[in-house]
C-alpha cells in the first residue's frame, strides 16, 4: 500500500501505527494512540487535573477542543488532519500500540481476558467476529451499549466510553449485538461476592487535610503509580496491592482521588496481566487495611 505524503513525514519508530490509524479513519472507526502498557497518553497542561470539565462531560469522542491526544477514548478520532497534527505525530512516535473507540465505531467488544472466559463465552454467546488477544479474545457484536467491567471472571464490556486495543480485523462474520451480552451488564456475576458492593467505591469523607493542593500533586503520584505497576518484573500482585495501598494512604482522606484515578490504577494493572476482580480486591483490601 502506498503511503500517503502526511505519512512519509512522520519519522520515528512507529510509523505503521499511523499507517493503521488512517486506515481506521477510513473506515470510519475512531482510533488513539496508546502509551506503554496499554495506557492513553496522559492530558495535554490545559487539561490537567480535568481542568477544563473533564471525562464526565465527554459523551462523544473529540469533544475536547485540545490540540493532544486528550481525556483517553475521547480523544479517539477519525479526522486524519487531527491524527497527523504535530501534536498527535509527537504521540504516535511514543506510542505502543493503536486503540479505537468500539461505541464510536458502532460496536461492542467482549473482552475475553483468559481461556476460560472465551470456553463460556462459546458455550453461552453467539458466535460472531473475533480477534485473538495475548491471553485471551475479543468477540465483536454490531451495536453499541454502556461499557462495564468484570461483569463475569475475565470478561468486560467495551463499547461507549471505553477504547480497547486495535489487533486487526480478527475473522467471522459480525453480528447484530444479542441480549445474551445486554444482560451481561445488569445481571450480578453469581461468583462476585455480595459485601464488596463498593468494590470500586473511593473514599468521599473528606475529613483529612489535603497534602495535594496543587494538582500536580495527585497527577504526579497517578503517574508515578501507574509506572511503578507497569515495570513490575515479578510479584505483579504484591505490587498492585502496595502500590494501591500507597496512593490510598496518600491521597484516600481528602476526597480529592475519582473514579477516573482509580481506573488508571486499574488499567495499568490488567495490562499486567491482573483481571478486573483481583485489581477490584486489592482496591478493597487496601481500603480495608487503611480503615477506609
Amino acid at each position: 500500500m502506498t503511503q500517503p505524503t502526511l505519512i512519509r513525514r512522520v519519522s520515528g519508530e512507529q510509523p505503521r501505527l499511523l499507517d493503521t490509524a488512517l486506515m481506521l479513519a477510513r473506515h470510519g472507526i475512531p482510533s488513539l494512540p496508546l502509551r506503554a502498557g496499554k495506557v492513553p497518553f496522559g492530558n495535554c497542561p490545559a487539561c490537567t487535573a480535568n481542568a477544563c470539565g473533564g471525562r464526565p462531560n465527554m459523551k462523544t469522542p473529540g469533544a475536547c477542543q485540545c490540540p493532544t491526544p486528550c481525556h483517553a477514548w475521547a480523544a479517539a478520532t477519525t479526522d486524519p488532519q487531527i491524527l497527523t497534527s504535530p501534536a498527535w505525530v509527537a504521540a504516535w512516535r511514543r506510542a505502543a500500540a493503536v486503540a479505537y473507540h468500539p461505541g464510536g465505531a458502532g460496536v461492542t467488544v467482549v473482552d475475553l481476558d483468559d481461556a476460560a472466559a472465551v470456553a463460556w463465552a462459546r458455550a453461552s454467546l453467539p458466535a460472531t467476529r473475533t480477534v485473538p488477544t495475548t491471553r485471551g479474545q475479543h468477540w465483536i457484536y454490531q451495536g453499541t451499549m454502556r461499557s462495564v467491567n468484570a461483569v463475569r471472571p475475565g470478561i468486560d464490556i467495551k463499547s461507549t466510553m471505553a477504547y480497547a486495543r486495535w489487533l486487526g480485523p480478527g475473522t467471522g462474520s459480525t453480528i447484530a449485538l444479542p441480549a445474551a451480552v445486554r444482560s451481561l451488564a445488569v445481571k450480578e456475576p453469581p461468583t462476585v461476592r455480595r459485601a464488596p458492593q463498593a468494590l470500586t467505591a473511593l473514599p468521599r469523607g473528606g475529613q483529612g487535610e489535603c497534602r495535594h493542593r496543587r494538582p500536580a500533586y495527585l497527577e504526579r503520584g497517578i503517574t508515578m503509580a501507574e509506572q511503578r505497576i507497569t515495570e513490575a518484573r515479578s510479584a505483579v500482585h504484591t505490587t498492585v496491592y502496595r502500590t494501591f495501598l500507597a496512593v490510598l494512604s496518600t491521597h484516600g482522606r481528602c476526597g480529592c482521588l475519582t473514579d477516573t484515578h482509580m481506573q488508571r490504577l486499574f488499567t495499568a494493572a490488567q495490562a499486567k496481566g491482573e483481571t478486573a476482580r483481583h485489581c477490584a480486591d486489592a482496591w478493597t483490601n487496601a481500603l480495608t487495611t487503611l480503615g477506609l
